[in-house]
This record gives C-alpha cells, sequence and structure tokens, in this order.
C-alpha cells in the first residue's frame, strides 16, 4: 500500500456461535484503515468528486459526520492535500474529535438540536448555510451522494455472498442506510434468497418511526434518509440503546469490544435468529471496533448516568432457560 485508503480489509469474518448459541457470523470492517465500514464510503465519495472535477487540488471538502466518517475523509484530505472541515455535533465523542483534529482536520461542533430533538437536521443546515457563503467548499453529502451505497454494492455484499454462498439472513444497521442499501441492491440484482434485514435504533426516524433521545451516535436518523427506495430490505428491526450496551459488556466479558452499532445489530440477529432452527446461516455487518466508546458505552458512570442500572445480559443463559422450564414441567 502507498495511502492509508489502500488497505481496505474485505474478507474478515468471525463466528460468534459460541458467544450467542446461534450460527451468525460477524464482518468485521473495524480492520480497515480507518477504522471503520465508512473508509469504503469515504474512499468512493471523493474518488468520484475528482473523477468529475468538483475536487481540485487545494480543494476544501466539507461534511457532516457523527465521528467515523469524519475520520475516514480526514485521513484521505490529508493524503491528498486537501482542508477539510468535518460538522459534528456534541454528541460526538472526544476521542474521534482529537484523532479528526490529528488528522489536519478543522471540527465545528453544533450544540442546538433540531426539530426531531436530534442533531442531523442542525449539521446539514451549517454545511448548506456554508457553501452558500463559499460556493468553493465541495459538500460530499453521504446522506444523498450515490456513491455512498454503490462503494458496498460493490465491495461488501459480494465479499458476504463469497464467504457464505448459503447465505439466509444479513443484518445491517441504517445509518445513513448505504451500507445497507448496497448490500440489499446487491443481494436483489443477482437474485439472491437470503432476506436483509435492516437494523435501527428505537427514537429514529429512519424507517417512519417516532422521534425520540438517542445517545449512541452510528445509526439512527432525526430525519429521514435521502435514499428513499428501500428496495430489497425485506424485515426492519428496532433496538433500544438499552439493549445495545447490554450486549457490548456481553460481548466485552467474552473478549470482544465491539462499537455501538454492532451491539445494536448483533442484538437484533440474536433475537431474530431464535425464532429459527439454530444453523440457519447469518452474517451481520459490524461497522466498527469499541475504542472509540471507552467514554461512554465501556464508562460505568456514563452507562449509569443515562441508563440506570441496566442489568446484565447472557444470551447462552436465556437460550437455556425455556429449555429447564420445558424439562421441569
Amino acid at each position: 500500500m502507498r495511502a492509508p485508503q489502500d488497505l481496505i480489509l474485505d474478507e474478515i469474518f468471525v463466528d460468534l456461535q459460541p458467544a450467542l448459541g446461534r450460527s451468525l457470523s460477524l464482518k468485521c470492517e473495524g480492520f480497515n484503515f480507518f477504522g471503520s465500514v465508512k473508509a469504503k464510503a469515504a474512499v468512493a465519495m471523493i474518488s468520484a468528486a475528482e473523477e468529475s472535477g468538483r475536487l481540485k487540488p487545494g480543494s476544501t471538502i466539507i461534511e457532516s459526520s457523527s465521528g467515523s466518517l469524519g475520520i475516514a475523509v480526514s485521513a484521505i484530505a490529508a493524503d491528498r492535500g486537501y482542508r477539510f472541515v468535518c460538522v459534528t455535533d456534541v454528541r460526538c465523542n472526544e476521542r474521534n474529535i482529537r484523532l479528526m483534529r490529528s488528522l489536519g482536520a478543522e471540527v465545528v461542533l453544533i450544540s442546538e438540536p433540531d426539530e426531531n430533538g436530534g442533531f442531523l437536521g442542525s449539521r446539514i443546515r451549517y454545511v448548506e448555510a456554508a457553501c452558500a457563503a463559499d460556493p468553493e467548499l465541495v459538500w460530499l453529502n453521504q446522506y444523498a451522494n450515490e456513491n455512498n451505497w454503490r462503494a458496498h454494492y460493490r465491495t461488501t455484499a459480494p465479499s458476504i455472498v463469497r464467504n457464505f454462498p448459503d447465505l439466509e439472513y444479513l443484518f445491517v444497521g441504517a445509518g445513513t442506510t448505504g451500507t445497507l442499501l448496497g448490500c440489499a441492491r446487491y443481494l436483489k440484482e443477482i437474485g439472491h434468497p437470503a432476506r436483509v434485514v435492516a437494523v435501527d435504533t428505537v427514537g429514529s426516524v429512519t424507517f417512519g418511526g417516532p422521534p425520540g433521545r438517542r445517545l449512541i451516535p452510528g445509526l439512527g436518523s432525526s430525519r429521514p434518509p435521502a435514499f428513499s427506495d428501500q428496495n430489497g430490505v425485506d424485515e426492519v428491526m428496532m433496538v433500544e440503546e438499552a439493549d445495545t450496551i447490554r450486549m457490548c459488556l456481553y460481548l466485552a466479558r467474552r473478549g470482544f469490544l465491539f462499537g455501538g452499532s454492532t451491539g445494536t445489530v448483533l442484538h437484533a440477529a440474536w433475537k431474530r435468529l431464535l425464532d429459527e432452527r439454530p444453523d440457519a446461516r447469518a452474517v451481520a455487518v459490524s461497522p466498527d471496533f469499541g475504542e472509540r466508546y471507552l467514554d461512554t458505552i465501556y464508562d460505568e458512570d456514563w452507562v449509569r448516568l443515562h441508563f440506570g442500572d441496566i442489568g446484565r445480559f447472557d444470551p447462552l443463559r436465556e437460550l437455556a432457560a425455556p429449555m429447564a422450564e420445558y424439562v421441569q414441567g
């Protein structure tokens, strides 16, 4: 490799059957150089902007991000000589902010919520105002940029099918919905029978639910996504953030430190697969690892402050409980 964006590891899967009691493989995108699945979308969007002539030597990129995409764009901008302004909000953890600034990015923090209580609408309004004031700014707009989902259509989905041709279920979290729709459209186009399950956070309006408090960045949105065509998505599951944290903490006790989005997707997958035979072939996409969540999900004081005593989650014990009741009966 000659540049940070050259390191994309697309064939790493972890078998979580011993931990969850169901045949579930996790596609780990956290091994990419930028530490998340957003590396693919960032490379695709910036490369397309260069090919179209929108990005030129010395250009300034502006983008709204809750963290992971901003980190990926920061690294590519540093490598290719662009200035980068990341518009994020007060929910973005301090580690992500420091990482972006270390890579040379300017970070703008939005503190005023939008009409649904989130920050996405406020962040986008800031970007739109900045672009109106300076037409030379190049807004990648991950929320409406077709190269976002195309990156996963070309890479993520084919990798999953290559490794699991007998796939029955694919669980993908919904943020900008780029990963979700790229995978769903690929499977539909090749005629693969696997069911695509979209996973979202309670409080997100992406799939028409009511807005509500969301403290864990990554999945969910306070405004409907621009990618309105959900063609290829067979099912939607919503997960409470407390369940996200329980899953993350349980897996950490098994030696796996995953991010919040991964915990959300895995909780939905585990719950959905309870209704299937134990060997049903399923894959879930893990956007990132847990190091960036040490001050939130993995901090006891933070969890207690925002969620109280959430208790412990043990999927293997819960699986065994119904059988024990049956035997006793």
